[in-house]
């Protein structure tokens, strides 16, 4: 049975182009990127070219660029590296709200039915003791795009830091920290086909923020800890695919994924589109079906080689509902009821058909066992 993957937004696989950078540098650029001996010097030029090209995709500096575990990591460093009143969303992934419930004092911004934050409804919670804004850029659930720029502005004004999760951006919208001017953005490989375990926080020049991890100098003093050398390669060259190609990538995903919405709107009765009316990213498509319980449909759909998922892949397992589809106002019942498909480079225009046919079918089958569903 063939299988067709459309979880991007949880995970990406490792591409060709990565892959071959980083299998040599496992064996052959074994030495210590701090050590100043030859083997350690041929890590550190390899560290710093991959340096240089996450810079380069996020519009930054190669010195304004901390490399961390991942995504998660650079959330946390940027919101514990900046001690005072945090404001952030509703809709926020868990590593910036799990992190954020930490602090003893933080506000959460309410987000309208489409997943969108008010940038004046952030101005209205800044407080005396605000140091920093966290939103992200793009919602990892829904594709939404939130009104960075707008919230940057605001938070200049007010002489707070602006922090943005562009984990979901990066390599499916043009990212330039410059032009959005956040002082802090968090970015992850393995969203944009590198490997996993790595990624990295913008720090903008002259920012201050207190280390998450202590022991030795690395990562200018933010980020103690010998540096993972092929895992940062690797990342470098993911994001030297994102300049490369990205953009064009994003379109043909965007086609598709309209492709994939119009095809099950068309044929199925009962089918809505959560985070409708904002700006998303093409890849993301976030379907709300009436009668229908989202784990049997994603079990039946798996059955026939279909990954899809029912929201973030760092909440599996919870008990309740998506609190992104809860913040957006959907009931208990409607979040269970809500399945994400993420595109990616390996899907086609004939898995999309198969997945809209596989859909229409498990869907009719399912509902004709929910005696609930009129």
């Amino acid at each position: 049975m063939e299988r067709y993957y459309f979880d991007h937004n949880a995970t990406t696989p490792v591409s060709p182009e990565v892959f071959q950078v980083m299998a040599p540098l496992l064996t052959e650029v074994f030495g210590n990127a701090s050590s100043i001996h030859q083997f350690g010097q041929e890590a550190r030029r390899v560290l710093d070219d991959a340096r240089r090209s996450v810079a380069r995709v996020l519009g930054a500096k190669a010195e304004e660029i901390v490399f961390t575990s991942g995504g998660t990591e650079a959330d946390n460093l940027a919101i514990f590296g900046v001690p005072g009143h945090v404001i952030t969303t509703t809709a926020e992934h868990p590593a910036v709200l799990q992190a954020v419930a930490q602090l003893p004092s933080a506000t959460l911004v309410p987000v309208d039915q489409r997943g969108v934050v008010d940038p004046e409804a952030v101005r209205a919670a800044i407080r005396p003791d605000t140091r920093l804004i966290s939103v992200m850029h793009v919602n990892n659930e829904l594709g939404v795009v939130q009104p960075i720029s707008e919230i940057v502005r605001i938070a200049r004004e007010a002489g707070v830091l602006m922090h943005s999760d562009g984990v979901q951006a990066i390599g499916k919208i043009p990212v330039d920290v410059g032009e959005l001017g956040v002082d802090l953005y968090s970015v992850s490989a393995h969203k944009i086909y590198g490997p996993k375990g790595v990624g990295a926080l913008y720090v903008r020049k002259g920012s201050e923020l207190r280390p998450l991890l202590y022991g030795g100098p690395h990562e200018r003093k933010l980020r103690a800890g010998t540096e993972n050398v092929p895992a940062a390669a690797g990342f470098g060259r993911a994001a030297d695919w994102v300049r490369e190609a990205a953009a064009a990538e994003a379109v043909r995903q965007g086609v598709l994924r309209d492709r994939l919405e119009l095809g099950i709107l068309a044929r199925i009765d009962g089918v809505h589109v959560n985070g409708r009316g904002a700006l998303r990213v093409g890849n993301t498509s976030n379907l709300r079906f009436d009668g229908i319980d989202s784990e049997p449909l994603l079990i039946a759909l798996d059955l026939k080689g279909f990954a899809v998922s029912s929201g973030s892949a760092c909440s599996s397992g919870a008990t309740e509902p998506s609190h992104v589809l809860a913040a957006i106002g959907l009931g208990k019942v409607q979040a269970r009821s809500s399945v994400r498909f993420s595109l990616g480079r390996s899907n086609t225009v004939e898995q999309v058909a198969a997945l809209i046919d596989a859909v229409v079918e498990v869907v009719a089958r399912l509902r004709k066992l929910a005696p609930a569903y009129v």
